[in-house]
């Protein structure tokens, strides 16, 4: 059940902001953010050890980003399925991932933020639509942008903890102050209010809205949030803070990501 929030605020000082929460199977391996691929040495993202992959990934000197979520739908071909892990690292390099042949690819949701916007790739396994974020708060799930994708989850439990999250956090995100991350200060300091907010905003793990989650779906695993990610994307260049999930009580978790010369917004 993963989560974005997407804001757009065109004019302000920082006029993109994205919020990532990743949901796992807690048993998964990752790294964390850093310059994990040689082959692309611009990108730093967090680096998945099942696949090689990432969730999220940045390229700092063009200032765009792109985080993954899994979608509903027919599955890959078995013989030749891809990992969707590939999919941010591409579309932050090429801008965009309309030129590939997704058919390998089992359903997934991609966001691209930039400086001036944001846009929606959603695959079902057998068509790809794209739509361009309008200005203010978005969420994308899983069931797709704001949950109206064609193929959604057949799960009215899953479904409904969805909505439950989405709508509880649009609400809180929206009233407090839109922070403008700028300079090189903490995390508290960037991300002002919506810092408490993002961390849980005191909500137990296994409340229905939780934005920061754990899940026994009676599997034997246990479904949960592994990371949170913030992204502030303006003219003046990218910021990228990231914790582990959950977050300590005092907030300590929180680092900047090294993003190189090109790096923070200022």
């Amino acid at each position: 059940m993963c989560t974005a929030f997407v804001s757009i605020e065109p004019g302000a000082a920082v006029p993109v902001l994205l919020l990532s929460v990743r949901d796992e199977y807690l048993g998964r391996a990752w790294l964390p953010p850093e310059h994990h691929w040689p082959d692309l040495p611009g990108l730093v993202g967090g680096l998945d050890l099942a696949a090689g992959g990432t969730w999220l990934a940045a390229d700092p000197a063009r200032r765009v980003a792109a985080c993954l979520l899994n979608g509903f739908g027919p599955p890959a071909p078995a013989h030749a399925r891809l990992s969707r892990g590939e999919l941010p690292l591409t579309a932050v390099r090429d801008g965009g991932i309309g030129h590939l042949d997704l058919t390998p690819y089992d359903p997934f949701h991609l966001v691209l933020v930039r400086p001036d916007g944001a846009r929606v790739a959603g695959w079902d396994g057998g068509r790809l639509e794209e739509r361009e974020l309008p200005p203010g708060l978005s969420v994308v799930l899983n069931d797709g942008l704001e949950g109206m994708a064609a193929n959604r989850t057949a799960s009215e439990r899953v479904r409904s903890l969805m909505a439950a999250r989405a709508d509880h956090f649009r609400a809180r995100l929206a009233a407090a102050p839109r922070p403008e991350p700028t300079g090189d200060g903490p995390a508290g300091q960037a991300w002002g209010a919506w810092l408490p907010i993002v961390a849980g905003d005191g909500l137990a793990l296994d409340h229905d809205a939780a934005l920061i989650q754990r899940r026994d779906f009676g599997d034997g695993r246990i479904w949960g949030s592994s990371s949170i990610s913030l992204l502030a994307l303006g003219p003046e260049g990218l910021r990228y803070d990231f914790t582990p999930a959950p977050v300590p009580a005092d907030g300590g978790a929180w680092r900047r990501v090294a993003l190189g010369r090109a790096g923070g917004v200022s």
